[in-house]
C-alpha cells in the first residue's frame, strides 16, 4: 500500500506540474485507466489470474515522451503474494522517437520498473517502423541493470486501425518474442519466447474523451518458454482523456 501511495502521489504531481506549464509549452498527451482481468507481461500472469486497475500519463513535448504506468492488484492471492490495494508495479519510461524519412520512424529511451517483491530494474529499448501497411516494428530491449547475462529481449509486431464510423475505430494487431539470456526478467535461454495476438475497439464520446474495450492472446512458443509462461487471455476496459 505504501507503495501505491507513492504512485499516487507522483501521479498527482505530474498532472499539477502539467496544468502548470501547459501554457508556456507545446505539451500535448493523455491520461488513461482500465480495469482488466489479470495482468499480463510477455506472456507471464502478474497478477495470479486476480483484476487488476491500470492507469498512466503520457506527456509529449517535441519528439520527447514521459510516460508514467502502474499497476495495481484489486484481488488478493494469498498463495501467490497479491494483496489487494497494492501496487505491484511502477514503471517510468523517457521516449525520444522521431521520423528519418516518409518510410522510417525510430523510438530510443529507458523505462524504469519499481517493483513490488523484486529488485527494481531499467531497460533501454530501440525501436524502428515502417510507416506502411500494417506498420511492421523491430523493438530491442536491454536489461542493462539487473540481467547477468546478455539482457536482450526483441519483439516484431504489427497492427492495422479500422474505422468502422466517425468515432468507432477497430485496432488488430499481432507480435512474436526472441529471448537472448534476458534472465532477470524472462529466463536464461536463447530461444522465441511468446506470440500474442490482440484486438480492441474504441469510440470517441467526445474530442478529448474516449472508452475502449480490448482482448490479448498469449502463447509461448519454445519449450522453455512453454516451461515458464501458459496460454493466456486478458481482456478489459478504460477511458482516456487526451490534452
Amino acid at each position: 500500500m505504501q507503495k501505491f501511495n507513492v504512485a499516487l502521489v507522483g501521479l498527482i504531481m505530474l498532472l499539477v506540474g502539467l496544468c502548470s506549464t501547459a501554457s508556456a509549452l507545446d505539451v500535448s498527451g493523455d491520461a488513461y485507466v482500465g480495469v482488466y482481468d489479470k495482468y499480463l507481461w510477455r506472456g507471464f500472469d502478474l497478477s495470479g489470474s486476480m483484476p487488476v486497475a491500470q492507469g498512466g500519463v503520457d506527456v509529449s513535448a517535441g519528439n520527447f515522451t514521459f510516460g508514467y504506468w502502474t499497476n495495481l492488484q484489486l484481488s488478493t492471492d494469498e498463495g501467490e503474494g497479491f494483496t489487494s490495494g497494492e501496487a505491484t508495479e511502477t514503471d517510468i519510461v523517457i521516449d525520444y522517437s522521431r521520423d528519418l524519412n516518409d518510410m522510417v520512424s525510430i523510438s530510443v529511451g529507458n523505462i524504469f520498473y519499481q517493483l513490488e517483491g523484486m529488485d527494481d530494474t531499467n531497460e533501454i529499448y530501440l525501436a524502428v517502423a515502417l510507416n506502411t501497411i500494417l506498420s511492421p516494428s523491430l523493438t530491442i530491449y536491454y536489461d542493462w541493470d539487473k540481467a547477468d547475462e546478455d539482457g536482450l529481449f526483441y519483439t516484431l509486431s504489427c497492427g492495422h486501425d479500422i474505422a468502422l464510423s466517425d468515432a468507432l475505430s477497430l485496432s488488430l494487431g499481432a507480435l512474436v518474442s526472441y529471448n537472448q539470456s534476458s534472465d532477470y526478467s524472462v529466463g536464461d535461454y536463447d530461444e522465441f519466447h511468446n506470440y500474442e495476438l490482440s484486438a480492441a475497439v474504441d469510440y470517441a464520446v467526445t474530442e478529448n474523451i474516449s472508452v475502449g474495450a480490448s482482448f490479448m492472446f498469449s502463447e509461448g512458443i519454445s519449450d522453455e518458454a512453454c516451461d515458464a509462461i501458459d496460454s493466456e487471455m486478458v481482456s478489459g476496459a478504460g477511458v482516456t482523456l487526451a490534452f
